[in-house]
């Protein structure tokens, strides 16, 4: 098996090679930056991609199976027919990005940040702790019928309950 530098630069420059060379067997890409990548047509599986960037990247047809995704940043990337099935997706920053008809079959969302994204098309219904994920009034999510039964995708800011008296008070300084 290649090094992790050489399996990360390979995913990035020749995705038909990567795709031979990944049997399913765990594999270590944590940390690595795939920021800025175009990606085409991965198959990831069972890859730990934990605290790794995607930042502005534009993924197409990349199937993240059985992948720990945990605290990756893809904010502001373009995921496009895109599977998460069966990954972990924990604190995961999908912030500012567009996620259009991707599937989250049985993925793991607690703690995932979708602030400001554009989640049109994608399919969250067989997805787990989407309640647990953070989003706010700016998030774009898709139609009811591709959101799990549970899920209350209205958003707000109600803080009052959190606020002392006192942080109200006039202060002579």
């Amino acid at each position: 098996m290649a090094l992790k530098e050489d399996l990360a630069n390979l995913l990035i420059t020749n995705v038909e090679e990567f795709n031979s060379e990944i049997d399913g067997s765990p594999i270590d890409l944590s940390e690595t930056d795939f920021s800025g990548s175009t990606i085409e047509g991965a198959v990831l599986d069972n890859i730990d991609l934990s605290s790794s960037s995607f930042a502005d990247a534009h993924l197409t047809d990349v199937k993240f199976i059985n992948c720990d995704l945990t605290s990756v940043d893809f904010t502001r990337s373009n995921l496009v027919e895109c599977a998460f099935n069966e990954s972990v997706l924990n604190g995961t920053d999908f912030s500012y990005s567009t996620v259009d008809y991707c599937n989250f079959a049985d993925a793991d969302l607690a703690g995932a940040i979708l602030r400001d994204a554009d989640l049109t098309n994608s399919d969250f219904t067989a997805c787990e702790n989407l309640n647990a994920s953070r989003f706010d009034d700016t998030t774009i999510w898709p139609d009811n019928e591709y959101l799990p039964e549970d899920f209350d995708s209205s958003y707000s800011d109600d803080l009052s309950s959190l606020k002392d008296d006192d942080d109200y008070e006039v202060s002579d300084y």
